[in-house]
């Protein structure tokens, strides 16, 4: 405890009360707790927690399936306030601990979610949902009363969890959204949404309905371990999905380390090429193929010689034909990234041009994969519409015009469409990144001087290095 701020220790100490207040009744002589389902209940929330540390074909389980609440609501619905408070304890104190303080984040957990239990439990039954539950016709009745008791359960955890984030960071409670950084954030529960909640409510009322019926308590399992399973499964895609946003990230780092002249580009790519697929309706899955291509678009850069991105000067057409090779060497790098597969496409063929004159296979038209017409669309309007050591930027309109003018010959007509429909419905507003300060679209005009033989601050794309723009290859667009 004496590693937390004492603002938030005393937060701490404040809920651990608590939850011993309303788990306390329960443990009074006179008190009619049915113990053999509380037994059951706590050992089943004690077994969820414990399934989660134990090896499964060599690993524990994923720490995003997070405290199984079905098991604690059914508790809720089944049991006094008291009881369900006690039910709530065991697997709290379970719950994994990945950083210090091991102690206090498990105290932490089992307190909160006893005094979640205790004031669901209220709710249910001031709902009258214990008479409900004991009727004929259970189910329907019970409806209105779990919903609640299932709001509740996860307001009070939110409201917990939010206030001791305040009181550790000494922030306003508004802003603090996760698990205690006390309780340190990257290893905190996180809080799912109160449609979750709900569900796992739903599930437990279920469990509950199935208790009560002639066959007892041994029904209420098949109603949880699906869900259970199902969580599992869930947390198993929610680990992958991470670890590939992972490896996406580190390579984008790796190129804006290594081309400070486009820091940022990569992410902005990706929100732009993004906002084409929803306007061309594409498919969630599709859509993330092409975010995903716009951000990893110029991967291949890490296998060009970085004296060759950051000279100064114009560079000789040796040293271009270089640089062209980025779009097969980011194609290579990434091929052996099993969730990259689609995504490869667009890498190897963003500087194709519609009118075949583009590179590195002179593809024109059709032959153009679809998510390479976006990034290719998505690459330039951003290029435009940022300001560089060798350019400013242009104008959002002016870009949106640029790109107009150059459709059917460079780039594919409906994905410039859709952009500037994009745009218009929604503002273009760059998402800033660690590594990028926000910054304003510039509104002044593009530097004069620039010539129809190239998109200004992009390379022209074309095979012959005599069509080079006037800022010179191998900047933004490569």
């Amino acid at each position: 405890m004496r590693v937390l701020p004492p603002a938030a220790r005393a937060c701490v100490l404040g809920v651990v009360l608590t939850a011993a207040a309303c788990a306390a009744p329960a443990l009074l002589p006179c008190s009619a707790v049915p113990w053999p389902a509380v037994g059951l209940l706590a050992a089943l929330c004690l077994g969820c927690e414990a399934a989660r540390v134990l090896p499964f074909r060599g690993r524990g389980m994923p720490e995003g399936i997070g405290p199984f609440h079905p098991v604690v609501l059914a508790a809720v619905f089944l049991l006094p306030p008291a009881a369900a408070a006690l039910v709530a304890l065991p697997g709290g104190l379970a719950q994994p601990a990945a950083r210090r303080p091991v102690a206090v984040r498990r105290v932490w957990h089992a307190a909160q979610q006893a005094v979640a239990a205790w004031t669901a439990g209220r709710a249910y039954g001031l709902l009258g949902g214990r008479e409900a539950l004991a009727g004929p016709a259970a189910l329907p009745y019970a409806l209105l009363p779990a919903a609640v008791a299932a709001v509740v359960f996860g307001l009070v955890l939110t409201a917990l969890d939010t206030a001791v984030v305040a009181a550790a960071e000494g922030r306003p409670a508004a802003t603090a959204r996760r698990g205690p950084p006390a309780l340190p954030r990257s290893a905190a529960r996180r809080t799912p949404a109160l449609a979750a909640y709900c569900l796992h409510g739903l599930v437990g009322l279920m469990a509950a309905v199935m208790w009560h019926s002639r066959y007892g308590p041994p029904a209420a399992l098949p109603v949880l371990l699906p869900m259970y399973v199902s969580c599992w499964v869930f947390a198993q895609y929610q680990r992958e999905h991470t670890a590939h946003q992972a490896t996406v990230r580190a390579l984008v780092q790796a190129v804006d380390i290594k081309d400070r002249y486009t820091r940022g580009h990569s992410e902005r790519v990706g929100q732009a090429s993004a906002m084409i697929a929803r306007e061309l309706g594409m498919a969630d899955d599709l859509r993330e193929v092409v975010r995903i291509a716009g951000i990893l678009h110029d991967v291949g850069k890490l296998g060009v010689p970085t004296r060759l991105l950051r000279k100064d000067g114009p560079l000789t057409p040796e040293e271009r034909r270089v640089i062209e090779l980025h779009p097969e060497y980011g194609h290579e790098m990434v091929r052996g990234i099993g969730f990259l597969g689609e995504a490869r496409s667009a890498i190897l063929h963003h500087h194709e041009r519609i009118d075949g004159s583009g590179y590195p296979y002179g593809l024109r038209g059709e032959q153009i994969p679809v998510p390479a017409r976006v990034v290719a669309v998505a690459d330039s309007f951003d290029a435009m519409t940022s300001t560089r050591s060798y350019s400013r930027a242009r104008p959002v309109e002016t870009a949106l015009a640029e790109l107009e003018r150059c459709a059917g010959s460079q780039f594919d007509p409906a994905m410039v469409r859709a952009l500037t429909a994009a745009v218009g419905r929604h503002g273009w507003h760059p998402a800033a990144t660690s590594d990028d300060a926000p910054r304003t679209v510039a509104t002044e005009a593009a530097a004069p001087g620039a010539t129809g033989e190239g998109l200004p601050g992009m390379p022209a794309q074309g095979r012959d290095t005599a069509q080079a723009g006037p800022s010179g290859p191998g900047r933004a667009g490569p």
